[in-house]
């Protein structure tokens, strides 16, 4: 899940508060490209404000014109956007893309409010659940996750829907350099919730003033004791990115008692081959927890400058999370362009 998702719900819990009613909107699945990847989710009321992303076209427009005209009375509606070549061109589907959408009218009760609350701890990370919605009479309910490596969204043999919901993406920036700069820019377009955190009050104060935090959680503590308050779960990535050991090492020695997907720290081949030593020496780390850490860190993409590095960081992270195998680590990171 992404972080957009957590903040979906979050919402959702806010405006059952104050309406009566409220929109819960799920891609189902996608056919031909689309931006938005099944399990997605927007939440809107009846006014047409609305929070989440569909498309990232036109989609949610449609779908807000539609409800403000006074569609999607029922308590559960599947609806196809783009399968004609016109409809496609007029919400702007890329590559004739086709979306399907489960669009549920949730009535605020307290079941529901209930509802709402197990969906947004699971996003923070506390469970993984199923969401299990009957398209024919609208009700939902939870069931634990048995399966969580399978598909996001599925159907059962009654024709239920079947929703993943687990931990929105989460990474952890251990310290503040220029590289972990670029590196929130992009984590955070890609719908991740980015923390930073850093004890130096200047150097954080040189982050906030070039206008990294937008929209970024900064923390003015040593990494390794946010690390160890229990603040990663199973969709955490932590990286290191200041080539300082004094923040870089306890970090790491933190990081790998922790389920965290993603480990890694920035050196070259022979910075990394000490700091192994060091972690295994000072750190009390066995080979297995030191295979858990990318380091070097990032993609061997070549990269030399910090929005570069940056970039192979990000990209290694996405292919962790997505399964993927290839080409892992830089040849090397110059230490001048990581200070």
């Amino acid at each position: 899940m992404r972080h957009l998702d957590l903040q979906v719900i979050q919402q959702a819990r806010e405006w059952a508060c104050t309406h009566e009613t409220i929109w819960l909107c799920t891609v189902l699945g996608t056919y031909g490209s689309s931006p938005r990847a099944p399990g997605s989710m927007l939440v809107a009321t009846q006014e047409g404000h609305h929070v989440g992303s569909l498309s990232g076209g036109c989609v949610e427009e449609a779908f807000i014109e539609s409800l403000q005209d006074g569609a999607f009375s029922r308590p559960a509606t599947i609806v196809r956007y783009g399968e004609s070549q016109e409809e496609s061109q007029r919400l702007q589907l890329p590559c004739g893309g086709v979306l399907e959408v489960l669009i549920e009218r949730l009535d605020v009760t307290d079941e529901l409010k209930v509802h709402l609350e197990v969906l947004e701890a699971t996003l923070l990370g506390r469970k993984r659940l199923v969401r299990r919605v009957n398209p024919e009479t609208g009700r939902y309910r939870v069931v634990l996750d048995e399966s969580p490596n399978g598909p996001a969204v599925t159907r059962d043999d009654q024709g239920q829907v079947e929703i993943r919901v687990g931990p929105a993406l989460r990474l952890i920036l251990a310290g503040i350099s220029p590289v972990a700069g670029f590196c929130a820019q992009f984590a955070r377009a890609l719908g991740y919730e980015v923390i930073v955190c850093d004890p130096r009050d200047e150097v954080r104060r040189e982050f906030i003033a070039a206008g990294h935090a937008e929209g970024i959680e900064v923390q003015a503590v040593l990494p390794a004791l946010f690390i160890a308050s229990g603040a990663c779960h199973e969709a955490t990535a932590v990286v290191a990115l200041t080539h300082d050991p004094r923040i870089d090492d306890p970090a790491m020695v933190e990081a790998v008692r922790t389920p965290a997907f993603y480990i890694g720290v920035m050196g070259s081949k022979r910075t990394s081959q000490k700091r192994a030593e060091r972690l295994k020496r000072s750190g009390g780390l066995n080979d297995e927890e030191i295979a858990r850490i990318h380091m070097p860190i990032g993609m061997d993409l070549g990269s030399k400058a910090p929005a570069e590095i940056a970039l192979s960081v990000v990209a290694d992270v996405m292919r962790i999370y997505n399964g993927k195998a290839g080409e892992t680590h830089l040849a090397a990171v110059p230490v001048a362009a990581a200070v």
